[in-house]
């Protein structure tokens, strides 16, 4: 398909092609939260302890790392149809390879090409969403692209646990294959085909700096708080990665055509967008750790129990997706991420009241106020950061806020594992009531936390946004 579309192919092109890249996210978030589920059988089944397949979600978590950053690169150079295909094609034979792997190597390879393949996923199915869609349509698009994809967070852990009890762990991989292969149909038939304006080298020096920075700080944060590494090689490591990632930066300034472009951070909304949704996640990362050890540990419940705990947040994310945008038109975006944060925070803090004793009720109706919140936070800072983005930048827009989201993730849940590592000190884990107040002093630690971060929005100006925000009703689907 070419780059220029005609009209009857945009139209075309805008009903499908938010089906492509939902199905292909639907594939790779039920992947990544199915195989957690797993763990102790795998482990079982290959004979060796749970903790030593830390090294298969953490090889998944080094390869995201490492590939993110040459996504755009690739779309640009080989045309986002071939380059979005490829990665589908190459998350489903690896997970093929996963479900067929005989020992914990095996499956560590398996899971390092699974990564490389759900590296390019997101970030090329972003920009070809941003390429197709004029801005007007942008939050919309992306919306209906993200319902599909909270399924598999919603599903994963009922799904894994069924297929655990009544089936082989190697199940959780081969149901990929038939997601995959519709997948491939959709690409073929409906995704168009864009190339970027020149043909750039790629910055292999700066791929080097930057992708083994961000590996060696992800494997730390990975492996935080599970594996006594000694604090000597955990500084040596955050000094090394540190080291290369300020290397890379003083590289980009110089390049000619450096990997990731660091002079977009001068557009105000997209670098509001980003950073300011890199400071919030800090609060939030923390809180998939937190809470199922609130429910467990704190509060006795079976994991059965805990994981249902955790479904009404992804169920009211997906309710937001639908109303965000009238409510972005109607505030605007400063307005709706300043005071939006601080209702996060609000609500990270008002977990510290529960207890034994608290109502089932009272916890569905958090959880489903977190999840309505959490939606339209993300909704709004990764829509308003590509407002003021032109054509040209897109992929290297893409990128950009792939790569520290990803970051992001590793830093929040590292950073809510050391709040709850520094409250909880000696206390024993069967200890549920000193546990429970550990956890209640990390909540509220995360809280004001969060609340802080709201700060961050407070440079954008009340008509930041509108070309997003102000948008019409595209048919989709």
């Amino acid at each position: 398909m070419p780059d220029t579309l005609s009209p009857m192919d945009t139209s075309t092109v805008k009903r499908y092609l938010p089906w492509v890249v939902a199905t292909a996210l639907f594939m790779e978030q039920l992947d990544s939260t199915i195989v957690n589920t797993a763990v102790p059988a795998m482990a079982a089944s290959l004979h060796v302890a749970p903790l030593s397949l830390k090294a298969v979600v953490a090889s998944y978590i080094l390869s995201l790392a490492v590939c993110i950053p040459i996504s755009g690169w690739m779309a640009d150079r080989f045309g986002t149809r071939r380059v979005f295909a490829s990665a589908v094609a190459i998350f489903t034979f690896s997970s093929i390879l996963c479900g067929l792997s005989l020992n914990v190597p095996m499956l560590v390879v398996a899971r390092i090409l699974q990564g490389m393949g759900a590296a390019l996923m997101m970030p090329v199915g972003r920009l070809t969403i941003i390429r197709t869609f004029p801005k007007a349509e942008l939050l919309r698009a992306m919306n209906f692209v993200i319902i599909p994809a909270l399924i598999g967070p919603l599903l994963g852990p009922t799904i894994g646990g069924l297929i655990v009890h009544w089936l082989s762990w190697r199940v959780i991989f081969f149901i990929n294959v038939p997601v995959g292969l519709a997948a491939q149909f959709l690409i073929y038939r409906h995704m168009p085909d864009y190339h970027g304006d020149g043909r750039r080298p790629l910055d292999l020096v700066g791929l080097c700096l930057f992708g083994s920075g961000t590996a060696l700080l992800s494997w730390l944060l990975e492996v935080f708080g599970e594996h006594d590494i000694g604090s000597a090689p955990a500084a040596l490591s955050l000094a090394v990665s540190t080291v290369l990632l300020l290397a890379y930066v003083r590289h980009a300034r110089r390049a000619s055509f450096p990997l990731l472009r660091l002079g977009l951070f001068r557009v105000r909304t997209f670098r509001v967008g980003v950073v300011g949704g890199f400071v919030t996640r800090l609060g939030l990362g923390g809180m998939p750790f937190l809470l199922p050890l609130l429910y467990q540990v704190g509060l006795g419940l079976p994991a059965w129990q805990s994981g249902l705990f955790m479904m009404p947040a992804a169920a009211a994310a997906m309710a937001m997706k639908v109303v965000s945008q009238p409510l972005l038109r109607r505030f605007g975006y400063r307005q709706i991420l300043v005071v939006n944060t601080v209702l996060i925070g609000v609500t990270i803090g008002l977990f510290s009241l529960v207890g034994a004793g608290t109502p089932f009720t009272v916890i569905v109706a958090l959880g489903l106020a977190q999840g309505l919140f959490n939606s339209l936070q993300f909704s709004s800072m990764n829509s308003m950061a590509y407002a003021d983005i032109t054509t040209g930048d897109s992929s290297m827009a893409s990128t950009i806020a792939s790569s520290l989201q990803q970051m992001s993730l590793s830093f929040g849940l590292a950073w809510g594992t050391l709040v709850a590592a520094w409250f909880l000190g000696t206390v024993p884990q069967s200890d549920g009531i000193a546990v429970t107040a550990a956890l209640h002093r990390a909540f509220l630690t995360l809280a004001a936390l969060t609340i802080v971060s709201s700060l961050s929005f407070w440079t954008l100006r009340p008509e930041d946004g509108e070309s997003v925000s102000k948008a019409g009703q595209p048919a989709l689907g």
